[in-house]
C-alpha cells in the first residue's frame, strides 16, 4: 500500500485548505501541514492549465531551501476557468454573487495543479481539468449560499461539496475531486511510483 512505500519519507501538505487536508488523510498516510503567506499572483499572459502550473511551483519555491531530502512537499493551486478567463477568490459578497450569477446555465473549467518536491532534486508537476455545468441559479439561491457559506477561500466562489454544489450542479465532466480542488486520483499514481 501507498503508507509503505512513503514509509521512509516526510510527507508536507503546504496547504491550508481543510478539503486538501481531509482528501490526503483519506489516502491513510502521515504528513504535517505547513502553511506560508504567499502573494499567489501571476503573469498576464497565462492562460488556463499554465496558471495553476505556475502557482504551485510559485508555493513549493517559498519551501525550497526548508527542505531535507528524505521531504515531500506537496503544493496545489485551483482556479475557475470561464470564458478565456480565471475566476479567482472572491473578496467580498458582491464578487461572489457576480461569479456565481456569471456561472449560472453555462459550462466552466475548473483546473487544478499539483506539485510535488521530492527532497532538493526531484519535482512532478501534475493538473487536471473537469467541466462543470450549472443549472440556472436563482438570485435567493446565490444569495442564501453566499451568506451560509461565506465561500470566499473558493475559486469561482463555490464549493462543488457544499450546499450549491448540491443543489446547483446538473452535470461534471471529469473527476470531482479535482473540483475539489485536489486530483487525488493523480496524486496517489505519482506517489505509488517512488
Amino acid at each position: 500500500m501507498l503508507a509503505d512505500t512513503l514509509k521512509k519519507y516526510n510527507l508536507i501538505l503546504a496547504s491550508g485548505s481543510p478539503r486538501r487536508q481531509a482528501l490526503l488523510k483519506d489516502l491513510n498516510i502521515n504528513f504535517t501541514v505547513k502553511v506560508k503567506n504567499i502573494k499567489e499572483s501571476y503573469p498576464d499572459y497565462l492562460i488556463g492549465s499554465q496558471i495553476t502550473d505556475y502557482l504551485s511551483e510559485l508555493k513549493a519555491n517559498a519551501y525550497r531551501k526548508d527542505l531535507k531530502q528524505n521531504d515531500i512537499l506537496i503544493t496545489s493551486d485551483t482556479i475557475v476557468w470561464f470564458q478565456n478567463k480565471a475566476l479567482g477568490k472572491p473578496s467580498n459578497y458582491q464578487e461572489a454573487f457576480n461569479m456565481l450569477m456569471s456561472l449560472s446555465n453555462k459550462e466552466h473549467e475548473v483546473i487544478t495543479s499539483v506539485y510535488v518536491n521530492i527532497g532538493n532534486n526531484k519535482s512532478i508537476l501534475i493538473n487536471d481539468i473537469a467541466k462543470v455545468y450549472f443549472k440556472e441559479l436563482q438570485k435567493t439561491e446565490v444569495d442564501y449560499y453566499i451568506k451560509e457559506y461565506k465561500p470566499f477561500d473558493k475559486a469561482g466562489a463555490y464549493g462543488i461539496q457544499e450546499w450549491i454544489g448540491k443543489i446547483g450542479i446538473k452535470k461534471i465532466e471529469g473527476n470531482y475531486f479535482t473540483v475539489m480542488g485536489f486530483p487525488v486520483h493523480k496524486l496517489y499514481k505519482e506517489l505509488k511510483n517512488l
